[in-house]
């Protein structure tokens, strides 16, 4: 029998919630307790993704049984979001133990914490993120009194979106108003909303980038690769409850084990990744991508377990700059000691922290 079993999350939150998800208890002891753990004194990992190919990790990772030769007798049960403020939501809630997601719910999350809530173990993907639009949209300056959907307010591309659009000159507000106005909306129905005129464009992670242009005649505007140096921007990482870190670090590093093994198999099988990405989006959606909408998402992500750490300092004053977190430190957000260690031992190079925790 699969011990894997999947519940969808039903509530998109707002604002409110996306701010106040970091308040999570304080761990008891500090994260220097990853050095050991009892993994016998827990049967379950709770794990919440997307189903998006920039989550293409979690879904081979799964689909391909992964996770579960990784992690033995602990089961692995999951939830799947449409974005991150609803993931961390779950987190701090104590619901789910460890989920892939964006680096800015990641960032608010501590920040509102004050370091308490999560850390991030790993990277996942970069790339895979633009704002596409309808025709007769050629120039940013066409976008003057126009409307466009993001997945949720707070989450990486609404930052993403807001920053960009006032460095072109325009004014939002995270009510709707403004130049542009920004409706955070569930990806799905942004390509029903879009397909019916009511949606000027959308700023998304694939594979819903390239489901607006292949199905709905969509256009890219901006991709965002282009906003970043050689074009590597962090879209998803691995964020552990620090808690269940603290207290179970031995999972962790098997999650860590399914998880490095999830990304090697889709850099060593690149012909059958986007078959099997696919049999669990339909899985997950109850309806497949069409051939060339994968092909073309895959071909705009880059999946590595380096969570590029030197971008987060930027990514911080982008949802300042957005108006969707707080001021705050994120030193101590990263803790990468479990990766490398395992990275070590494969003779494998490690990865950074960039002095924003343990490495």
């Amino acid at each position: 029998m699969n011990k894997i079993r999947t519940a969808t999350a039903l509530t998109t939150l707002g604002l409110v919630a996306a701010m106040m998800a970091g308040c999570a208890s304080a761990a008891a002891s500090p994260s220097d307790s990853a050095a050991g753990g009892d993994a016998a004194s827990v049967t379950e990992l709770r794990l919440g993704y997307f189903a998006n190919v920039t989550h293409a990790p979690a879904l081979v990772g799964l689909e391909e049984g992964l996770f579960d030769d990784a992690l033995g007798d602990v089961d692995v049960t999951t939830q799947v979001f449409n974005a991150g403020p609803a993931a961390i939501e779950a987190l701090s809630a104590g619901a789910i133990d460890a989920t892939y997601i964006g680096p800015n719910p990641s960032i608010n999350t501590f920040i509102q914490s004050g370091g308490e809530s999560a850390r991030i173990v790993a990277g996942a993907a970069t790339g895979g993120a633009a704002l596409v639009v309808r025709d007769g949209i050629e120039d940013p300056a066409d976008l003057e009194g126009t409307t466009i959907a993001t997945p949720q307010l707070g989450n990486t591309q609404d930052v993403a979106a807001r920053v960009w659009l006032k460095d072109e000159g325009f004014e939002t507000d995270t009510a709707g108003g403004g130049d542009v106005h920004i409706t955070p909306t569930e990806n799905a129905q942004t390509l029903t909303l879009f397909q019916q005129g009511q949606l000027d464009g959308a700023w998304l992670p694939e594979p819903w980038v390239s489901r607006l242009i292949i199905d709905a005649g969509a256009h890219v505007l901006q991709d965002e690769a282009d906003l970043w140096e050689d074009g590597e921007f962090p879209t998803t990482v691995l964020l552990v409850r620090k808690e269940f870190l603290d207290e179970h670090p031995d999972v962790v590093a098997d999650l860590l084990k399914g998880h490095e093994a999830a990304v090697q198999w889709i850099a060593d099988n690149p012909a059958e990744a986007p078959a099997v990405i696919n049999d669990k989006i339909e899985k997950d959606t109850g309806k497949p991508l069409a051939d060339d909408v994968i092909a073309r998402a895959l071909e705009h992500v880059s999946f590595s377990v380096d969570p590029h750490a030197d971008t987060f300092q930027t990514l911080v004053e982008n949802g300042i700059e957005a108006g969707t977190q707080k001021k705050g430190s994120i030193e101590g957000l990263f803790d990468l000691r479990l990766l490398n260690k395992q990275l070590e031992a494969e003779g494998a190079d490690t990865v950074s922290a960039a002095g924003l925790g343990e490495d």
